[in-house]
């Protein structure tokens, strides 16, 4: 069976940062639902249509079809007294952006009285080495689809 939107695909993914840095050894694999869902990168996506089970490649992603550019407009400042106790460089918090929406901020500095928080995800502006192992692709239930994501053994359990 060929990959093509509304099919569930098992891989296995061994990623690299642009400078080298192993990021996911590719030994879990995982099941995503193909076609636009969001259930993985979209160069990904692109890489693997119309390709079958037993299909390997090496990409390369650019920013852009990794995690994005960076936005700077996402990195703010904010008052300690404004956060829980405990709060400790890496850690993650949920707030809203300038729009409203909601959006996950990583607490990357905290000098003096304030938080430095940055909500892009940690590996945007990078490029990705991807080593892709088709390891099994089946048509999607009509459940998986109407959810947006795969079950199963590899996929998201309820």
């Amino acid at each position: 069976m060929k990959i093509d939107k509304d099919t569930v695909v098992t891989v296995t993914a061994r990623i690299h940062d642009a400078k080298g840095k192993l990021l996911d050894d590719g030994k879990t694999a995982r099941a995503y639902l193909h076609g636009g869902y969001g259930n993985t990168l979209a160069g990904i996506e692109s890489a693997l249509q119309g390709k079958e089970a037993g299909f390997a490649a090496d990409i390369t992603l650019s920013p852009e079809q990794a995690f994005g550019l960076r936005d700077e407009s996402l990195v703010t400042t904010i008052p300690k007294t404004q956060f829980p106790p405990g709060v400790k460089v890496g850690g993650q918090l949920e707030g809203h952006d300038e729009q409203g929406r909601q959006q996950v901020f990583t607490v990357v500095k905290i000098k003096g009285p304030m938080v430095h928080l940055d909500g892009n995800h940690p590996l945007a502006g990078e490029s990705l080495r991807i080593a892709l192992k088709v390891l099994e692709v089946r048509a999607a239930s009509a459940e998986e689809v109407q959810h947006g994501h795969a079950h199963g053994a590899h996929g998201h359990h309820h």
